[in-house]
């Protein structure tokens, strides 16, 4: 009796799907760095869209904000030693790869890289000249201290003013602590929109853009767990992308972000990325967004 009882538990757990014989997956990601900041929204509910795809295979998972409140320099710190996180959306570097387990898909098909600049009102009246590479790097940019873009322009000769947190960077655009303040096309018009509620001032710059190549990915620590988190993932996105869902999400995406801004007519100024890790996908055109018809628009 025993043993037949044995043989049936056997059974039962062999065709029972390995989700069920395991603990519900949780993605435990930074919360905004202030209540108004919605810039990473699209990128979590991706993610979600993404884990549902993989419900059949990997069974059920939590997706949620941490409740500790952390700036971006201490979430990477974090996510390295698996503590109180498990997942974050951000720009990759060489550094970053190293220590960090990446999804190398750009989840925002390279949007990030097209770089717009938030000024004082006044100051749109020093960037109307500018012409060359020279005379940008002669305006002063603001940027987080621990962001990848700190280093690329400074690799590229701009003078770069750093703060530790995103919520310093508005005041100090305001005070005049420096010139520009660069932002990527899908961040810039909702930031313009909460800034302005502080700093009516605040405007965006008209005739210019800055282009490296600059995916955004998911990244996981590299634990095994963090390695499951990354697979499970990366399926679904994968998923996605066949089945068309993550097209579709992305061109809604950019329609909302570019829905008020202009970018035909401007000046653009490429750069290179020396951060940029050998083993990013720039040879797959698909999985970028090279807004061409944006930029050849007529202003």
């Amino acid at each position: 009796m025993i043993r037949s009882l044995r043989q049936l538990l056997v059974a039962l757990l062999l065709a029972c799907p390995l989700w069920a014989q395991a603990e519900t997956m949780r993605y435990v990601y930074p919360p905004p760095e202030s209540g108004s900041d919605t810039r990473l929204n699209y990128y979590w509910e991706l993610l979600q869209a993404a884990l549902d795809e993989t419900m059949p295979q990997w069974g059920p998972y939590v997706l949620q904000a941490s409740p500790k409140v952390m700036n971006a320099g201490r979430a990477e710190l974090l996510l390295s030693t698996a503590t109180d996180i498990s997942v974050m959306a951000r720009t990759t570097s060489i550094a970053r790869e190293h220590t960090l387990r990446p999804i190398r898909i750009p989840l925002d098909k390279g949007l990030t890289g097209y770089r717009l600049f938030l000024i004082k009102s006044d100051t749109q009246a020093w960037a109307d000249p500018v012409r060359t590479l020279p005379q940008l790097q002669a305006l002063s940019i603001g940027q987080g201290a621990t962001w990848v873009d700190s280093d690329i322009l400074r690799a590229n000769g701009f003078q770069v003013v750093t703060a530790p947190t995103y919520e310093l960077l508005l005041p100090m655009l305001d005070s005049g602590r420096f010139d520009l303040f660069s932002r990527g096309v899908n961040e810039i018009s909702q930031e313009l929109a909460v800034g302005r509620r502080t700093y009516p001032a605040l405007a965006i710059e008209r005739k210019l853009l800055l282009y490296s190549p600059l995916p955004r990915y998911f990244f996981f620590p590299r634990t095994p767990e963090g390695e499951r988190l990354a697979q499970r993932a990366e399926a679904g996105l994968r998923v996605l992308i066949k089945n068309g869902k993550f097209e579709r999400r992305y061109q809604a995406f950019k329609k909302s972000i570019l829905s008020d801004i202009s970018l035909g007519g401007r000046r653009i100024f490429s750069i290179p990325n020396p951060l940029l890790p050998k083993d990013t996908p720039l040879a797959d055109r698909s999985l970028w967004d090279t807004l061409e018809p944006e930029l050849r628009a007529k202003p």
